[in-house]
């Protein structure tokens, strides 16, 4: 027969005789072509490659893949060769088990009895011991154990046997076949004990990469957390102190006055304002003075330097209150102090401590009341205060 090749480039047989006229017997097809393939979670591509007896190499070349890394709903073209279909041969006392959900290498490996290296050794294409896929499919030794393979397009039991240094009758004796070349390509021969360690090994070793890539990643969150917190504390910060210069700028503004017509320091640190000097209201006294509240026992100083005139309790409602004599007819008062640190006709310097904060006399809570006066009349402390 002879071959010529049609316009589309189809080989077209030419029979230059008739036929003769006798029947004639024809083989099965053999398969040839492609199969598009849509990879399913849990395929790898070695078991995929031993399902269709393919090499792995041909399913690369023909997918166009760089890497023998599948992921789900990725399209595969497999190869098809000469071979009959046939279901892949297991070895007796191997059981085939499908992953459910919730299932890991560890649970499984207890509810089987096996180690968790025994297990890697019956399903050595494992890529990870944390992820199993549900659906997939995994090989149990329930009898013998050991390195469970695939054989290969051309290998026999006897090379696999010669390979790992092991008898081929007692290869034989454990997969349950008495003539090794019944075995094809494609089927699981199981190496008594033979252990896959260093798969093992590197299956730890890419566990603890990726939990160690795990921990980076959630130190890297919480980072980036604090960061935002802090970022939004600064803002929170600005805001209040923005709303704070706008409520100070909408006060009525008082004359400041220099340190040589008598300017003081604040008597307070870490303090806010509660009551501004003046008129509180319609019904309310005229306030002599100024109120900073700051928490109970924080230090009291001398707004400047001077001398003490009274130290002790009062009976018009301050409570324990110190008045420093400036000199020219200034005074300070300090009062509902909880505390007194100076004695009446002590000399002062400003900054000293003269009391503590308190809440005695006529007060609602822990604050300093703090007056300035100028020949006995009360004048706006805010005027003398830097």
């Amino acid at each position: 027969m002879e071959i010529n090749l049609s316009p589309g480039g189809l080989p077209k047989p030419v029979f230059p005789l008739p036929l003769p006229e006798r029947a004639v017997e024809v083989a099965s097809p053999v398969r040839k072509g492609w199969i598009l393939y849509q990879v399913k979670p849990g395929d790898t591509l070695s078991a995929l490659a031993a399902r269709y007896r393919v090499d792995p190499k041909h399913i690369l070349w023909s997918s166009g893949l760089t890497s023998d890394r599948l992921y789900p709903g990725q399209r595969l073209l497999i190869p098809l060769v000469g071979v009959e279909e046939r279901p892949r041969r297991v070895p007796p006392g191997v059981e085939v088990y499908r992953v459910r959900p919730g299932d890991t290498l560890d649970t499984l490996s207890k509810r089987f009895g096996l180690t968790p290296l025994e297990l890697i050794s019956a399903n050595p294409s494992l890529e990870s011991l944390d992820r199993l896929v549900a659906g997939m499919e995994l090989y149990i030794p329930r009898k013998a154990k050991g390195l469970l393979l695939t054989l290969g397009e051309g290998q026999t039991l006897v090379d696999l046997a010669a390979r790992f240094g092991l008898s081929p009758v007692a290869v034989a004796r454990a997969n349950g076949v008495e003539d090794p070349t019944e075995l094809k390509a494609g089927d699981l021969v199981l190496l008594p004990g033979i252990q896959a360690r260093t798969t093992y090994q590197n299956l730890l070793a890419k566990q603890e990469a990726e939990r160690r890539a795990r921990l980076e990643a959630e130190r890297r969150r919480q980072e980036e957390l604090r960061r935002l917190a802090e970022e939004r504390a600064r803002n929170q910060a600005l805001a209040r102190r923005q709303a704070q210069r706008q409520q100070a700028a909408a006060r009525p503004q008082v004359r400041r006055v220099s340190y040589q017509e008598g300017a003081m320091r604040w008597p307070l640190s870490g303090f806010r304002i509660t009551t501004y000097f003046g008129q509180r209201g319609a019904y309310q006294r005229y306030h002599t003075g100024i109120d900073l509240a700051a928490p109970y026992g924080t230090p009291i100083v001398a707004a400047k330097a001077g001398q003490v005139e009274v130290a002790g309790w009062s009976s018009f409602g301050y409570g324990f209150h110190v008045v420093l004599d400036h000199g020219g007819g200034v005074e300070t008062l300090y009062a509902h102090l909880s505390r007194i640190a100076v004695r009446a006709g002590a000399w002062v310097e400003a900054g000293e401590v003269i009391g503590y904060v308190g809440s005695t006399g006529w007060s609602t809570g822990p604050h300093l009341h703090f007056e300035v006066r100028v020949g006995g009349v009360p004048r706006n402390p805010l005027a003398y205060l830097p």
